[in-house]
């Protein structure tokens, strides 16, 4: 589960109604109300944001031992909202062979269910401002069966060995507007132990990610940095195949996790009149992004990955588990009118909890089937 409440912004000064002022960069830097004393920094934001993300992990925990992450529950996952009955069918053949394999599984006693019934629940966010990520590193022993070089031979120590963990969360990641090997992110990424990820847009030349690779993985751990790519449905077909090739051509290749953001190069504004929540004026042109796009960027990375004896490891997605109207399309059927009905967002659009769940079938079965062409292409007549 990644959140953020910092936000890289294009640029960093805005005119609203004639009046000029810093942009919102985020809850733990300055306000979203579109005034200039509302947009000061305020380094107290940087304590708030610290308790609201122990909160969460709180009510995470408490959660998760609450059994919302039981398998024997999938009814729970509801379809009312599929619109189409042919493609509510296909979902709901997969649920019901979920709990079908669930019931064989208890006959048998081939599993207690305690595994079924709760997950590892991992943290992550872009490590973008340096200040908060510093002051939560901590120098701390190493577990010599983390390591895989170590955990092989026949070394022994004094003292147990150390290494820097960003304690804010397991998983962090460089974002695409600050990840120059020359600059201040990278610096401080390169010294932490934990996994970290880098975000890798089309701006990106291919001849840049072998030297970045160096400088964040230098002794090849496997799984140690996982490129999460974010090109948009329009420009992957054009971008991954170079960047694919750049890593095969290095000791990398057997290192590197490959991850596909199918969200931020797929952005586009709405000039659909509405009046959001998040506070924008109703004149103003909002952000949106559709799903047909989201799921065509996804099903490209598996195609391209696939044609060049690569692996897609995962999908980051931003989403919410409230009913949201920020992103358009899906089996639900909601349209660029429909987004003034539920748009919360401070910053980007969300899938809804329909279209969360919805993406998450439809990628089950890019992987299940081996091939792509038949779901996506009922999906997104669906969607359209």
């Amino acid at each position: 589960m990644a959140g953020q409440f910092a936000k890289p912004r294009s640029n960093p000064i805005e005119t609203v109604n004639g009046v000029e002022m810093p942009s919102f960069r985020g809850d733990n830097i300055n306000g979203f109300e579109a005034t200039p004393e509302s947009r000061k920094s305020d380094p107290r934001r940087l304590i708030d944001a610290y308790f609201h993300s122990a909160a969460t992990l709180n009510y995470l925990r408490s959660a998760i031992s609450s059994g919302l992450a039981d398998l024997h529950s999938p009814l729970d996952w509801s379809l009312g909202h599929v619109l189409d009955p042919a493609l509510k069918d296909q979902y709901q053949s997969i649920v019901q062979n979920l709990i079908d394999t669930l019931d064989f599984m208890r006959a048998t006693g081939s599993s207690s269910g305690q595994e079924l019934e709760t997950v590892d629940l991992f943290t992550s966010h872009e490590g973008l401002l340096l200040d908060y990520e510093e002051a939560l590193t901590r120098e701390a022993p190493v577990s010599l069966k983390s390591t895989h070089k170590d955990a092989s031979s026949n070394l022994h120590f004094s003292s147990p060995p150390t290494s820097f963990y960003n304690t804010s969360a397991h998983f962090l990641w460089i974002g695409d507007r600050t990840r120059q090997i020359t600059h201040a992110h990278v610096e401080f990424f390169r010294g932490l132990a934990n996994p970290i990820g880098v975000k890798v847009g089309p701006s990106m030349p291919a001849s840049e990610i072998p030297p970045l690779l160096d400088i964040l993985n230098p002794n090849l751990e496997p799984g140690k940095v996982t490129l999460i790519t974010r090109y948009g449905a329009d420009k992957i077909a054009k971008c991954l195949p170079e960047h694919i090739k750049a890593v095969q051509a290095t000791q990398h290749r057997q290192a590197v996790i490959w991850q596909c953001d199918p969200m931020h190069g797929n952005t586009k504004s709405s000039s659909a009149p509405t009046s959001v929540t998040s506070g924008a004026s109703s004149s103003s042109p909002i952000k949106t992004r559709h799903f047909t796009d989201i799921l065509s960027e996804v099903r490209q990375a598996l195609e391209i990955h696939r044609s060049y004896n690569s692996y897609l490891g995962g999908v980051h997605l931003e989403l919410t588990g409230e009913p949201v109207t920020e992103c358009v399309g899906g089996a639900g059927g909601l349209t660029e009118d429909d987004l003034s009905l539920n748009y919360t967002t401070f910053c980007d659009p969300r899938l809804n909890e329909k279209q969360a769940l919805e993406l998450a079938f439809l990628i089950a079965g890019f992987y299940r089937e081996g091939s792509t062409t038949g779901v996506a292409a009922s999906s997104e007549s669906v969607a359209n």
